[in-house]
């Protein structure tokens, strides 16, 4: 974040700067341009019309998450440990059901920021993050930063690797099954899984890493048939609990039968707080003189072309 500079007259210090000062206080010196350092710590430094008043740029972080009966709780354990470690100088969450794209738009608008990086707290991206999110921005006032979402991160894919041990010790007669919800026309969800289950075989013992989903192959009610190995424990990937991960796939898993352990979502595991606050330093790290467009990026600006009207105004 850059400093916005400009040049004002303060009272409160030129009632502090006399003939007879030695010099600036030491907290403001560096407030002082244009000017040899001799010249600030001369006698006569303090020519109030020089003094110079840094305003630094607000940013703001939102944490978005479909709505849930663990939605709000998981959302705001996250938002309280990125407060407490000032990643952002506010941070907000809000949920939507419908329509993302009007649901939103009004925390939107009441964030008053210069930047607001918007993170979306699921396994990958949907075509409610890639479609409806993005309509809400326009109601924002400054500038907005769309994140990748929160799953697909190395702090993720250890969280899983000690989650599932927790049920199953890892060895070669094991097996580790990823659940995802899937997608009939987007990839983002099967790379997510991908992502996750090749590391997983690098880093663990597991004989055996494969995925499964609710929406699309490999289905998750043949998962349990297509593992090799006695021993198998099941990590749903969605990271904020929802029917689909307490209700549907532990049926289509036949949990209850026995002989395959099922896990709960990371939900507000601390990994999941660490991957957040990576996504934001990730967007601060990369900007450039000259920086190049990410997917989120045309996500944002093809989301708020498609929610304005014919008069240009965001919907």
């Amino acid at each position: 974040m850059s400093p916005l500079r400009t040049v004002t007259r303060s009272p409160a210090v030129s009632a502090r700067c006399r003939p007879d000062s030695t010099g600036p206080p030491a907290r403001h010196h560096q407030l002082y341009v244009g000017r040899p350092l001799t010249d600030v710590y001369n006698r006569t430094w303090c020519n109030p019309t020089e003094f110079v008043n840094v305003t630094r740029a607000t940013d703001a972080l939102v944490l978005v998450a479909r709505e849930s009966p663990a939605a709000a709780g998981v959302l705001g354990t996250h938002a309280d440990r990125l407060r407490d470690r000032a990643v952002t100088d506010t941070v907000h969450s809000a949920t939507w059901e419908e329509e993302p794209g009007r649901e939103l738009h009004g925390v939107f608008e009441g964030i008053a920021a210069d930047r607001t990086f918007v993170v979306p707290v699921r396994a990958a991206h949907a075509r409610a993050t890639t479609d409806g999110v993005p309509a809400a921005f326009g109601a924002c006032t400054g500038e907005v930063t769309y994140c990748e979402p929160a799953g697909p991160s190395p702090a993720v894919t250890d969280a899983i690797a000690d989650r599932a041990a927790e049920h199953v010790r890892p060895g070669p007669d094991a097996s580790l099954l990823l659940v995802g919800l899937g997608s009939g026309d987007q990839p983002f969800e099967r790379q997510a899984a991908d992502y996750h289950a090749t590391r997983l075989q690098q880093m663990t013992d597991y004989g055996e890493v494969t995925t499964a989903f609710l929406l699309q192959n490999p289905a998750v009610e043949c998962a349990r048939y297509a593992v090799t190995n006695d021993r198998v424990v099941a990590v749903p990937l969605p990271l904020v609990p929802s029917a689909a991960t307490a209700e549907e796939m532990p049926r289509k898993l036949e949990v209850d039968r026995g002989g395959l352990s099922y896990t709960s979502p990371l939900a507000d595991h601390p990994a999941v707080t660490e991957a957040i606050a990576a996504r934001v330093a990730e967007r601060r790290g990369g900007e450039t003189d000259e920086p190049t467009a990410s997917f989120e990026d045309e996500l944002a600006r093809e989301g708020q072309r498609l929610a304005a009207d014919g008069d240009g105004r965001s919907l």
